[in-house]
């Protein structure tokens, strides 16, 4: 064994130690849920109900769509290897938005597959500042909006919808489900909630940024949505009708009544901080 396989075997154990196992007197949200497959070839891999992880599979290897907090990696592992696939087949890491609890855990994630990183232009600062244990944040590619990302016969189209950071982004990908072929759109974090909507000197422009991403998402077709927090798309309610009907999981009512809500929260949180402004 290598030193390099060495440290990443000790970071791994130690990481897996300080994950709690047990799931008494754990909130919903931070309930552990089995890995499952969501529709096709995109699976949901953890790490709980709050974050939202998923792996997008293809012959040539697979993508990974938001890392999550570092100790969080090797949930997110054994997630992968539970639906009969190799984490170390992961070849491009790929993150909804630069904050800790979705990319924080992007440096390990390479270290251990070998995978290329990459991020919106308008997020690479951000999460340059990302750096858990020291360790320098990875980016390999830097996305710009519309740019495509292919492996294998799936192709995912990055789409800048700011607000929520500068480079948050969605991703829009087809996904073949017995003999059909449906739209799925993997959301960034939409809400502005508890965010400085204005005076913000670090991103003047966050408001108008937020209308036009709200403008944008109800110009995406998704038969199925899905979003870096479980609350997003309904993933509890979801998983609770799983297996007693037609696939849930496939409702396109969930991105026009998400957009919805999280827009007339932006309204009001607006209206607030204007008001406060003055």
């Amino acid at each position: 064994m290598t030193p390099r396989h060495l440290i990443v075997c000790l970071t791994i154990a130690m990481l897996g130690a300080i994950h709690p196992s047990a799931q008494e007197a754990v909130s919903p949200a931070d309930r552990f849920l089995e890995p499952f497959q969501i529709v096709g070839n995109v699976y949901y891999v953890g790490p709980e109900a709050e974050h939202s992880s998923y792996l997008i599979t293809t012959s040539e290897g697979h993508i990974l769509i938001n890392s999550g907090f570092e100790r969080q990696v090797p949930t997110i592992r054994a997630s992968v290897e539970k639906l009969g696939f190799r984490f170390g087949d992961i070849r491009i890491v790929l993150g909804s938005h630069a904050h800790t609890d979705h990319q924080e855990g992007d440096a390990l994630v390479k270290q251990l597959t070998g995978a290329q990183v990459m991020a919106m232009e308008e997020d690479v600062a951000e999460l340059r500042s990302i750096a858990p244990g020291g360790k320098a944040h990875p980016i390999d590619r830097v996305l710009r909006d519309n740019n495509r990302i292919q492996l294998g016969a799936v192709t995912l189209t990055a789409l800048l919808t700011p607000g929520h950071t500068k480079g948050c982004t969605t991703y829009a990908l087809n996904a073949e489900d017995a003999g059909k072929t449906y739209a799925v759109v993997i959301g960034c974090g939409y809400g502005a909630a508890g965010r400085t909507l204005v005076n913000d000197p670090d991103y003047p422009g966050k408001a108008e940024d937020y209308r036009r991403t709200y403008a944008r998402a109800r110009t995406f077709r998704a038969d199925v949505f899905l979003g870096s927090h479980g609350q997003h798309y309904g993933l509890l309610d979801k998983l609770s009708r799983r297996g007693r009907g037609p696939n849930p999981f496939i409702d396109a009512t969930t991105l026009p009544a998400h957009v919805d809500t999280y827009e007339k929260q932006f309204q009001q949180e607006l209206a607030s901080q204007t008001l406060k402004a003055r």
